[in-house]
């Protein structure tokens, strides 16, 4: 089996996967989005030390597993400096405790492999990675070569819902309080422009639209539940809009026979709807994680080194570092 430790944001987690089959034998995660919703957003520091108590005494848990370790995996890349530390610390100390070799993961990489919790991996695929920090078009041939396709410029997908909810007074994380807002409002209250709608660019940007509806809320005299309402729902469709039309700008003359969308933001429904549209039309079969391994967890990462086990990507323990603004 293999320990996995993810500690990447605000999430505290260790899971336990069994090589043979991938089975996930043990799994736990603390959130800390109670704590950080009050300050609007992750306050790195904060997260730290709650990483701190949290961890050991998940680990706690994984005891009688020890004797049936193979290797210590853990997030080292990317993420929160601070946060990637305790979790790191943690994995090297296990590593040399238990006499065993330590698996290095790629946050991103990971939430790819969400898809094949419990399962085989099925490469070569198409996905699309909407998350607080990125937002990327990927084609994944193989756990080594993966390809951007187009990237953010600026604000990520999922970071914009964060801030437009905050803007509203919504709390964090915005993404479940923008979908709620969005079912009872008129999308067609506010017109705000696609951005990069007319722009040869593989790209996303999401400032711009978040200046949209900033400029929108101060223009309100009263902002009453139901222009919360109609504000979210039209700041939802355009933000999703922007993303299928890049994403059928990229394929428009690309056959796709697996496309995959990864990432806390892609638990939001109007997205997956618009996906499953684009994925009939292209005739391709469409993936999508589990909603409780969406966001941030240490069973996609456990999922992804029973992978990396299998190909030998050990690293020495001095020579792991982290490395918070890393992509593949």
């Amino acid at each position: 089996m293999i320990l996995s430790i993810e500690s990447s944001c605000d999430d505290s987690s260790i899971a336990i996967t069994r090589i043979k089959d991938n089975k996930l034998i043990f799994h736990k995660k603390i959130s800390q989005e109670l704590i950080h919703s009050k300050y609007g957003g992750v306050v790195p520091e904060l997260a730290a030390r709650l990483h701190a108590v949290a961890l050991p005494n998940i680990l706690e848990e994984t005891k009688k597993y020890f004797d049936d370790l193979k290797a210590i995996a853990v997030t080292n890349e990317p993420g929160l400096s601070v946060t990637l530390v305790e979790g790191v610390v943690m994995a090297k100390a296990l590593a040399v405790s238990l006499g065993l070799p330590i698996l290095p993961i790629n946050h991103l990489k990971g939430h790819i492999y969400s898809l094949f919790i419990e399962d085989e991996t099925r490469f070569p695929m198409d996905v699309l990675l909407v998350s607080g920090g990125h937002t990327q078009i990927l084609h994944v041939e193989d756990y080594d070569n993966i390809k951007i396709i187009a990237t953010t410029l600026d604000d990520s997908f999922g970071e914009s819902f964060d801030k437009v909810s905050k803007m509203l007074g919504g709390g964090y994380p915005g993404g479940p309080v923008i979908q709620e807002y969005s079912q009872k409002g008129d999308v067609n209250r506010f017109l705000y422009t696609v951005p990069l709608s007319n722009s040869p660019k593989m790209a996303f940007s999401y400032s711009g639209l978040k200046n949209q509806v900033r400029l929108s809320i101060e223009k309100e005299e009263v902002l009453s539940e139901q222009v919360k309402a109609d504000i979210c729902a039209s700041f939802q469709k355009t933000a999703v809009e922007h993303l299928m039309q890049k994403l059928k700008k990229a394929y428009k003359n690309r056959q796709i026979k697996n496309f995959g969308v990864v990432g806390g933001a892609s638990a939001n429904l109007h997205l997956r709807s618009r996906l499953e549209a684009f994925c009939k039309e292209k005739n391709a079969a469409l993936h999508v994680a589990k909603l409780e391994y969406c966001s941030d967890n240490a069973a996609m990462i456990g999922r992804c080194a029973v992978d990396a086990y299998k190909l030998k990507k050990f690293k020495d323990i001095d020579k792991i570092n982290i490395s918070p603004r890393s992509s593949f």
